[in-house]
């Protein structure tokens, strides 16, 4: 089996990433069931979350620009239980493959995610994001108002770093400043988050 050990974190995992990452990969595993083999975009797997989460603030939230850590959450948590990549069946529609980042022989991972049994994995999955929300970094979480109105100060400061933004990453700014993170290491994830999709 194709694995990725040992994968470098660029930040510890939040509560949003374990959270989100942890309802997609319960999207991944119903679509590697229903369509083994094949890839699905950023964007229609966000939109499946939603569907299948509707009730989950933080799933309806989510954007393609913040999906990154995320899939690296699924990623980790399958490199760490000797399970398939189950998040490489997840891609950038302009380019039909995974981000910059992504290790390994993607079309091997591909070939193995379709014919693992992930029937077993659920209990599993629910002990890990347990340990992993006792271990995220806690920070202190904002009102959504609060983050908006943090965002807006820091944007009428620094229009020229925000020139390229567009509606998706405002709303991962918002997010991201929603879960305590500085504005400034907010604004860098996003940046980086683009660069790594570009």
């Amino acid at each position: 089996m194709t694995t990725a050990s040992n994968t470098p974190l660029p930040r510890p995992f939040t509560l949003n990433d374990i959270n989100v990452g942890s309802k997609l990969y319960a999207v991944l595993v119903q679509h590697a069931a229903s369509h083994p083999g094949k890839s699905i975009f950023y964007g229609d797997l966000l939109d499946r979350a939603r569907t299948m989460f509707h009730e989950d603030a933080e799933v309806q939230r989510a954007v393609p620009v913040g999906i990154g850590m995320k899939l690296l959450f699924v990623q980790v948590f399958c490199n760490e239980n000797g399970y398939p990549n189950l998040a490489c069946l997840a891609v950038n529609r302009l380019r039909r493959i995974p981000g910059g980042g992504f290790p390994g022989d993607w079309e091997q991972q591909m070939r193995e995610v379709a014919v693992f049994d992930w029937s077993a994995a659920q209990p599993v999955l629910d002990a890990y994001v347990s340990g992993s929300i006792k271990a995220a970094t806690p920070l202190v979480p904002r009102k959504e108002k609060a983050a908006r109105d943090l965002l807006f100060a820091h944007y009428r400061e620094n229009r020229d770093a925000y020139k390229d933004f567009d509606q998706d990453d405002k709303e991962e700014m918002v997010s991201l400043l929603m879960e305590g993170f500085d504005v400034d290491i907010a604004l860098r994830m996003v940046l980086d988050a683009n660069a790594a999709l570009a």
